[in-house]
């Protein structure tokens, strides 16, 4: 049970107040589900008035679209910032997933808020889940093409069906991972490589 906050709402400035909504409104986003979350239940937590979240963000969907774009942009940031190591194939899969574990370590709503199924499937908020996917699709799509590339496949139906199972394992492993709350980053992180070692081994024994 989330408590509620014990400041004012007179003196904080704008961009803290702002702050302060965002976090309780994530939290219980990622918790309850956008269906279920009310701007009352927000505001509660907050320890401010329904109408001060109005005044800030219009709307419980356009309050329900700030939390999506900060928690898009915190992953989408960390997978750009790992891409940019220079890490390539499998390592650069392995570094990418281990960089989403430590960035949600403590705060895996965030996993829950961009995952929602109960979310409208249009308006402002399904709009930023498009643009931020498709950003984090097109970092997918580069690293499978390094990774086959180095194979010698070029296939585009290959390079397709890959990124799509490159994704899901990254969803799967991440709801298993939100599923498991006594499990930490380096924790998990540590039980992906020994996945990832015990398929590649099992592939080298094949061919031996």
């Amino acid at each position: 049970m989330i408590s509620r906050s014990n400041a004012g709402t007179k003196g904080v400035p704008r961009a803290a107040r702002e702050q302060e909504i965002l976090r309780a409104a994530s939290v219980a986003f990622g918790r309850d589900g956008f269906a279920a979350t009310g701007v009352s239940d927000v505001a509660h937590v907050a320890g401010i008035s329904k109408a001060l979240v109005y005044s800030y963000f219009g709307s419980k969907e356009g309050l329900h679209a700030a939390c999506l774009a900060e928690a898009g942009e915190l992953l989408a940031a960390e997978i750009e910032r790992v891409a940019r190591e220079g890490s390539s194939g499998v390592e650069r899969g392995l570094r990418t997933l281990a960089a989403m574990f430590a960035v949600l370590e403590d705060r895996r709503h965030l996993w829950r808020l961009l995952r929602d199924r109960t979310a409208p499937a249009d308006g402002p908020a399904a709009e930023v889940v498009r643009r931020y996917t498709a950003r984090i699709d097109a970092l997918a799509q580069e690293g499978v093409l390094e990774l086959l590339g180095d194979a010698g496949i070029t296939d585009d139906l290959d390079i397709s069906a890959m990124v799509r199972t490159w994704l899901g394992i990254v969803d799967s492993l991440m709801d298993w991972w939100v599923a498991h709350p006594d499990q930490s980053a380096t924790e998990m992180t540590q039980r992906v490589v020994r996945l990832v070692e015990a398929l590649v081994s099992d592939r080298t024994r094949r061919r031996d």
